[in-house]
């Protein structure tokens, strides 16, 4: 299967591989990848780049927002192909060289099985390389603070909670908010559409996962691109805080 790819603005895709997203941001002849989608994605990540007319050898960086394996899936393999540098959080290098592992393991996912939609999302996963051994040998953390010089001039924002190092990164000058797991707009195991925390077992750290909302709330911008979920368009902040009172109610 192909991915979808979405242009939602000047330089900007959102990318709906297999139940995640990707975001490519386009400046001349380079691109900035965020996040990788599952080991399963290969080939639908180096089709997006084709879908725009770019190549694996144009990527500039790779950007993670987290080291889960559905978007960490083929950044080592970028790395280690093309010599792409792979940029994360401090706190998110050493999850992605899998000196630990924060992500939801098979008995919670088990313990949840009741849930709608959990048992079919937990086999589609298996079946794309979602518990798959994908460290990347040498990741770097960004270089510098502030917008990074690199297509969109993505700004990395420190939101932990869904794990220690999860990072969202606002795109000023195209009003965008880029946010990872930190703010989904739909999941395979969730019935809610729009604005919404992904559900409680994925969160490394829930209570950290909800105060992160409220730096999101801080951004200015009126696109907001997840990892999970279509696009939303509207107030950013507006977003966040309703995903904010949607987890203090029942699921």
């Amino acid at each position: 299967m192909r991915a979808t790819v979405q242009q939602v603005a000047d330089g900007t895709y959102l990318v709906h591989g297999s139940n995640t997203n990707w975001v490519i941001l386009e400046e001349g002849d380079a691109v900035t990848l965020v996040d990788t989608g599952y080991p399963g994605d290969r080939q639908r990540l180096l089709d997006s780049l084709a879908q725009i007319g770019s190549r694996p050898e144009a990527v500039a960086a790779v950007l993670i927002t987290h080291a889960h394996n559905d978007h960490l899936g083929s950044a080592e393999h970028l790395r280690a192909t093309y010599g792409t540098p792979v940029y994360m959080d401090e706190a998110e290098v050493p999850h992605a060289r899998r000196e630990f592992l924060h992500q939801v393991g098979v008995g919670t996912v088990l313990a949840n099985g009741w849930r709608p939609g959990v048992l079919p999302w937990a086999v589609h996963a298996l079946r794309v390389g979602g518990t798959a051994h994908v460290p990347v040998a040498a990741p770097e953390v960004f270089p510098g603070a502030g917008p990074l010089d690199l297509p969109g001039r993505p700004v990395p924002v420190h939101t932990p909670g869904h794990t220690l190092g999860h990072t969202v990164f606002h795109l000023p000058d195209r009003g965008a908010v880029l946010s990872g797991d930190a703010l989904a707009t739909g999941h395979a195991t969730s019935r809610r559409k729009g604005p919404q925390m992904l559900p409680d077992m994925f969160h490394h750290e829930r209570a950290g996962a909800l105060a992160s909302l409220e730096t999101i709330a801080g951004l200015d911008a009126d696109l907001l691109l997840p990892g999970h979920g279509p696009a939303h368009r509207g107030s950013v902040p507006t977003a966040a805080r309703r995903a904010r009172d949607l987890a203090a109610g029942p699921v």
